[in-house]
């Protein structure tokens, strides 16, 4: 690929929404919230690399307009992703993802940092 391709590339804006996120604490755990209505369970990626989580989806189109049929074009339709660093070390082999009313929540327990070691006393 010539130099001027990839640059063209590099700056053409990205085909993906992007979500609105929520993170938080609450106790012991970390909490990222996100509206992503329209979109089923099985239409959405959660996954976990380190300490980079993300989301990817696709929510469908009900019925395709024209430009000439439409006042006012705000949603976003069709593929989105958002990535986030976590900022605590989570349990990631203990994620729960719940869908409700078009929120999902995803909680991840929070790691302790560090850990305590037992000195023994050898002769």
């Amino acid at each position: 690929m010539s130099t001027q391709n990839l640059q063209s590339d590099w700056f053409q804006p990205s085909k993906e929404g992007q979500l609105s996120l929520d993170v938080f604490r609450d106790g012991d755990e970390l909490v990222i919230r996100s509206l992503v209505a329209g979109v089923a369970p099985e239409d959405l990626d959660v996954s976990i690399h380190g300490d980079l989580l993300t989301i990817r989806g696709t929510r469908a189109e009900p019925k395709e307009l024209s430009d000439e049929d439409s006042y006012y074009r705000e949603c976003y339709w069709g593929a989105f992703s958002r990535s986030v660093v976590l900022p605590y070390e989570t349990a990631t082999d203990h994620v729960n993802a719940v869908l409700k009313n078009g929120i999902l929540e995803i909680r991840l327990p929070i790691r302790e940092h560090g850990k305590k070691v037992n000195v023994k006393w050898e002769e």
